[in-house]
């Protein structure tokens, strides 16, 4: 607060500097007709005046910008279950106070001004009881049921526009083209305008609460599993089976068992959690990498590359967000009989992870029983993404005939 304060004589002056050399280029015709000295004291009292006004501009914007915020947290508080509707009202009313306070300081109010801004307010009025009454109690009867109660609003709000208003009958023709303007606008245009996107709304709230289900449904099925075997014995049984390949000199045997139990250690342990260390999400991903290595390393047409970054501070992500796209490329990507490629990228940048993998594209087989499960598994990623980082994240999925590529950036956390 204090450095803000001892901020604004300097930006004062600078801002004031900056407009008296501009203004003395953009008015140099002054000097051509006025002294100099009257030219020079001209220019800066009124760079002086702009200077003043834009900083009290700049105050107001951050004053009202705090104002907003206050209100949209105070409307989410008392109005949990229509915060959205109530939050884009109280925005869209005050666009709408400020256009108008613009056009009453700047623009000639005419009668056709008076009938926009009426209408506009009407369509906000009309957003509102749509989104919390009209449009729920509507949507078994379908879309004309819901036009005609729009129309039945339109034509009471004018008829009680007639009444109220007692100078209204003076001015007939101008009351009537308003309310005749306003009915078709909200008819025509608004109200299925509304529909369509309540619909979009109701559909994405629908495939939310379906992943919930499935996620919910797959954490019991894991739980049930883990109550059903003993991890300890797993890994009991995997140290007795990687102590036994190297009595045996099987050393890739060896690592392929060690990579297996990090792995379904992972699983057991971390995949249950909401938000993991993102190095162990590299670490499961590597190892997952390294087995399929092994199983392929006999195969000299196939190229397996990778470039992860291993400084990923604290950041924090969902388990098994990254392993699906890996799984798809090494799924469909590889061939024994024909050179493939799988290249693999994760960089971090300011908290951003930037995520690529490419592989090359075979031509299916028709006794592949696989051939019509292609891109369910990226599908429920892509559901996943939306549910865990709305607006954080971007998934561009690309195919030619020869490679499939994605590129994803997700925007991560320090602390779960």
């Amino acid at each position: 607060m204090i450095w803000g304060i001892m901020l604004i004589p300097v930006l004062l002056g600078a801002l004031w500097l900056l407009l008296t050399f501009t203004d003395t280029w953009l008015r140099s015709y002054l000097f051509e007709i006025k002294t100099a000295d009257y030219a020079h004291n001209l220019m800066i009292k009124q760079s002086l005046v702009t200077a003043v006004w834009v900083l009290i501009a700049l105050a107001g914007y951050t004053f009202a910008k705090r104002i907003i915020a206050n209100v949209l947290a105070r409307i989410a508080q008392l109005l949990p279950q229509y915060s959205t509707v109530a939050q884009n009202i109280f925005l869209a009313l005050v666009v709408w106070g400020a256009v108008g306070v613009g056009i009453v300081m700047f623009m000639p109010v005419t009668k056709t001004v008076i009938q926009g801004m009426g209408i506009v307010l009407f369509s906000i009025f009309l957003y509102g009881l749509s989104f919390t009454m009209l449009l729920e109690n509507t949507l078994k009867k379908g879309l004309w049921a819901y036009l005609l109660r729009i129309a039945g609003i339109s034509m009471g709000a004018g008829l009680l526009l007639f009444v109220v208003g007692g100078t209204g009958w003076r001015h007939r023709d101008f009351m009537l083209v308003t309310v005749t303007a306003n009915g078709f606008f909200q008819v025509f245009i608004c109200a299925p305008l509304y529909w369509l996107i309540y619909q979009r709304s109701l559909s994405a709230r629908q495939q939310l609460t379906s992943l919930r289900t499935a996620l919910g449904s797959s954490s019991a099925n894991l739980d049930f599993l883990r109550s059903q075997i003993n991890p300890h014995f797993l890994f009991n049984a995997l140290n007795t089976l990687y102590g036994t390949a190297l009595q045996e000199s099987a050393e890739r045997t060896g690592e392929g068992i060690q990579r297996l139990g990090d792995m379904m250690r992972f699983m057991l342990r971390e995949n249950i959690q909401e938000k993991i260390l993102l190095g162990r999400e590299i670490e499961y991903l590597q190892n997952y990498v390294a087995l399929q290595t092994l199983r392929i390393q006999s195969s000299p047409d196939i190229t397996i590359s990778q470039h992860i970054e291993d400084d990923v501070h604290d950041l924090h992500i969902a388990p098994m967000l990254l392993i699906p796209f890996v799984e798809n490329a090494f799924k469909h990507g590889i061939s024994l009989r024909k050179p493939s490629q799988v290249v693999i990228s994760l960089q971090i940048r300011e908290g951003i992870l930037y995520f690529d993998v490419r592989n090359t594209v075979h031509e299916k087989q028709d006794h592949d029983i696989e051939a019509d499960k292609n891109g369910i598994g990226l599908e429920n990623v892509r559901l996943r993404l939306q549910l865990l980082y709305p607006q954080k994240h971007e998934l561009v999925v690309r195919q030619t005939a020869l490679e499939f590529f994605i590129h994803l950036t997700v925007r991560l956390t320090e602390k779960v």
